[in-house]
């Protein structure tokens, strides 16, 4: 058959051009890891019917089950959330939907999550305490006995444009710019109404509103006056605040509708008005050639949620597929000559019709089982195929289709050419023609019934016909062979998009080698200091938990890895203690207590703590004697902090030492000379909430030997362009720290248990749900050695630097990100304590989800 206008080969020919599973490091897609569930005789998790997988910003991923019961001969519907750093720790809920589970949606935040069944419930979940492994369902909606095809949450007005040519700029806000759009709804002031949108299979349209108190207020109404059977639908957003729905009754004979869907609030009530708009016929029913070879229409979405112009369309029959892209254009309409003559039509006068036309479309495929379409928001325009495929190699610009004989296609976005292929394990090249007959007639194969690609497309999850969750890499070069700088430059590209949007960037580190690590670091710091001083400020911590991640990655940096966490948990510390000072008077200058702190400890350079106290005003600096005493263990962290630093300045030429990076960090060492004086003067008020130093002479003054050595150093590197080596004076008398106090054993890192770092050696990783992996196999794990308690030692709480035990009594819950361990519940109930707790009620210090840990963790 020859290919219809448009149209480009898709399946890879039997030469085999691309490399498949496990071809090495060249490889477009390989499997990272699998995890699959235990088998059991009499109950046993069996996927659903739809399966369905939603991927959330935060890197969470929840898909669906049914778990059997033999015995009783019923299914329970069950929604299972994992963290793909962790994905043995999966949370398994009892749905509590009475038919099968056809939609689960992420909100923006990725910390709510939709799921609709075939019965018309929906129901809203939520974290439990901010846990990543505990949820409860919240509120939800229904439209009785309709089964829900479509789903989504509302628009909140916020799109970002990634700019692939301009990658190589210097300015944020010229590599990704905030795209001027409309919220689906507005509260007073503008600001925007949550809520949920959801397309049921006899032709209804809900929404449900989340109002301030709590409340649902939900709607529903006919999406035309001729209600029709609805098989597929999909819901997209335009700038100007309204909602396109598509739908179709399954058939490809039947065109695609296509509707306006505008909703307001009026008198307190939900109000749905619905347009229709222009609608298409698929080109292979139009085709003489192909006219009854796709019957039915199997798969509908939009290409992106905010990009209602494209769309995408397969339609398939039992063995075979076939795909369209379409893009609805505005045309000029002709005019008739008549009217011509009568009233020439100039210009801008010309009446214009919008129109669908179909971009572009494949040969015959296998059968089409999943589509997974990228979420980076990447601005293609019609005319933007020729310059798309000239950048074919990010992986952004591609979507991935799983086929029924095991493979996975990354084809291009819009043209639907072959960017990468992905053979699983029981799908073979196919040689001749036997051997496709071979694999038809032997029995139905493993394929991923739905798929998701990550936030940066540069990972993609699968859930197969087993119910086996896969996860694999997608190769940022998409096979092609680039230089290193290339590859580097893709990979900083989107860590720098995370970093201005807060997303997580795990599926990043997939792809970062021990050799990468450095340079990475090095630029990402580099683009980071040519961003204006607001911004930096902004993004100062995540900059810094983004560098951590990244140094885990190679023994050489494992110990700035430490440093970066010391450096997050000094800015809380300074951050919570400037916020605590209060000036005396109502009537307050244009400068906060903290910020006169800051200009007084660097304009006054003596080394004698008293000389530097007495130009402040100590009247800013009263505290109550409880809120004093009740900070003491973090007041001994710095104190603890800075002795070790100090101690550790005569082996300062030993990169691989914790604290290095401190000894040439001025303003670090500024942020720990402030905070001395802080103490000192509360020291003051109550002596109790000094912190506790080992001294071998009674009458000697550690905090002013300390506050001496340490106003020295930072004298050395203050300005960051003229930094001087420290002078023998100074490093003799660190060498005597030793026999003056005792240095304390500093707590650098928690054991970090999860899966990043066995992935680097590009070895399949076989896991199974619900069972933890043993810590052996970690590439990096013995140089952590060093910095980490050992197991059966004294467990800490890493945020509050209270001692836990050998075996904890208390519930803990752990970072997914850095493995940061702390308490459950606060104990304290001091008000200034629980506003450093409350910093951390969401995030880690690292910006990592909080998971609940078992109750006796080693």
């Amino acid at each position: 058959t020859p290919p219809s206008p448009g149209s480009v080969p898709l399946a890879p020919s039997s030469e085999g051009c691309f490399p498949a599973q496990g071809a090495g490091p060249g490889a477009a897609m390989d499997l990272a890891y699998v995890c699959e569930w235990e088998k059991k005789p009499k109950s046993n998790h069996c996927p659903s019917i739809p399966l369905v997988c939603a991927w959330s910003c935060r890197n969470l991923i929840a898909f669906t089950t049914d778990l059997k019961n033999e015995e009783e001969k019923d299914l329970t519907h069950m929604i299972h959330i994992i963290d793909t750093e962790h994905p043995w720790d999966v949370y398994s809920v009892n749905s509590g939907h009475a038919e099968v589970i056809t939609c689960l949606e992420w909100d923006q935040s990725g910390s709510r999550l939709l799921s609709a069944d075939a019965d018309g419930h929906i129901k809203c979940w939520s974290m439990t305490d901010h846990l990543a492994n505990s949820w409860e369902n919240t509120v939800g909606s229904m439209v009785e006995g309709d089964p829900v095809v479509a789903l989504s949450w509302l628009h909140n007005g916020v799109k970002l444009a990634l700019h692939v040519e301009k990658s190589g700029a210097s300015n944020f806000g010229e590599k990704f710019s905030r795209v001027k759009f409309s919220p689906s709804l507005t509260l007073f002031g503008g600001k925007p109404m949550e809520g949920w949108i959801a397309v049921t299979i006899s032709g209804l349209v809900t929404v449900s509103l989340l109002k301030p108190n709590g409340q649902v207020l939900t709607s529903t109404e006919s999406l035309c006056r001729l209600r029709c059977r609805v098989a597929l639908a999909d819901v997209a957003f335009t700038g100007g605040g309204n909602i396109v729905v598509a739908t179709s009754d399954g058939s490809s004979t039947s065109p695609v509708q296509f509707y306006k869907v505008c909703v307001s609030v009026v008198n307190e009530k939900c109000k749905i008005d619905t347009e229709i708009l222009p609608s298409l016929f698929m080109r292979c029913t139009t085709d003489p050639a192909r006219k009854d070879k796709y019957p039915a229409i199997t798969h509908l979405k939009f290409l992106a949620r905010d990009m209602s112009e494209q769309v995408l369309l397969c339609a398939s029959n039992q063995n075979s597929s076939i795909v369209e892209c379409w893009s609805l254009r505005k045309e000029g309409l002709p005019v008739n000559n008549i009217f011509q003559q009568i009233s020439p039509v100039v210009g801008d006068k010309q009446p214009m019709i919008l129109k669908w036309r179909i971009l572009s479309a494949t040969n015959d495929l296998d059968r089409v089982s999943a589509v997974a379409l990228p979420k980076l928001p990447i601005s293609l325009t019609n005319t933007d195929l020729k310059v798309a495929n000239d950048t074919k190699f990010f992986p952004g610009l591609g979507l991935a289709l799983a086929f029924h004989d095991g493979s996975v296609h990354i084809v291009h976005r819009l043209s639907l050419q072959m960017m990468a292929v992905f053979y699983g394990s029981s799908s073979q090249r196919p040689v001749d023609e036997q051997t496709i007959k071979r694999q038809r007639t032997a029995g139905p194969l493993v394929h991923f019934k739905a798929m998701q690609l990550s936030w940066t497309s540069l990972a993609l999850a699968g859930i197969d016909s087993h119910g086996k969750l896969s996860m694999l890499r997608i190769s940022p070069s998409m096979g092609h062979v680039l230089d290193m700088n290339m590859s580097l430059r893709h990979l900083l590209f989107l860590l720098e998009y995370c970093m201005v949007t807060g997303y997580d960037w795990w599926d990043i580190l997939l792809h970062v080698q021990p050799n990468m690590v450095q340079n990475l670091v090095e630029k990402l710091h580099e683009e980071y200091m040519r961003q204006n001083a607001a911004l930096q400020q902004v993004l100062s911590t995540r900059i810094v938990a983004m560098k951590a991640s990244l140094c885990k990655l190679s023994s050489s940096t494992i110990a700035r890895v430490c440093d970066y966490h010391a450096k997050l948990f000094l800015i809380a510390i300074s951050c919570t203690l400037k916020s605590l000072l209060r000036p005396h008077f109502l009537n307050t200058p244009d400068k906060s207590p903290g910020d006169r702190l800051t200009e007084v400890c660097s304009k006054i350079t003596d080394v004698d703590i008293d000389k530097v106290m007495i130009n402040l005003k100590t009247e800013e600096f009263v505290l109550e004697m409880t809120t004093l005493q009740s900070l003491q263990q973090l007041i001994q962290w710095v104190g603890d902090f800075v002795l070790y630093l100090l101690a550790s300045l005569p082996n300062q030429g030993s990169p691989v030492r914790p604290g290095h990076s401190f000894l040439r960090d001025g303003a670090s060492l500024g942020m720990f000379r402030e905070l001395m004086v802080v103490i000192r003067i509360w020291g003051l008020l109550k002596p109790s909430c000094l912190p506790v130093y080992t001294a071998t002479s009674d009458t000697q003054d550690s905090m002013s030997l300390l506050f001496r050595l340490l106003t020295k150093l930072w004298l050395c590197c203050r300005e960051e362009n003229h930094i001087t080596e420290p002078d023998d004076t100074l490093i003799d008398e660190c060498c005597l720290l030793p026999s003056q106090l005792l240095i304390p054993n500093i707590d650098w890192l928690p054991i970090n248990d999860g899966i990043i770092s066995k992935l680097q050696n590009k070895q399949l990783v076989r896991l199974q749900f619900g069972k933890a992996p043993g810590l052996v196999g970690h590439t990096v794990s013995s140089q952590f050695d060093a910095f980490v308690r050992a197991p059966g030692q004294p467990k800490i709480d890493h945020l509050r630097r209270l001692h836990l035990g050998a075996f904890p009594t208390e519930e803990c819950k752990s970072c997914t990100r850095c493995g940061c361990v702390t308490m459950l519940k606060s104990p304290n109930k001091v008000t200034a304590v629980k506003q450093w707790e409350q910093r951390w009620i969401k995030n880690c210090l690292c910006g990592g989800l909080w998971r609940r840990m078992p109750l006796s963790y080693s």
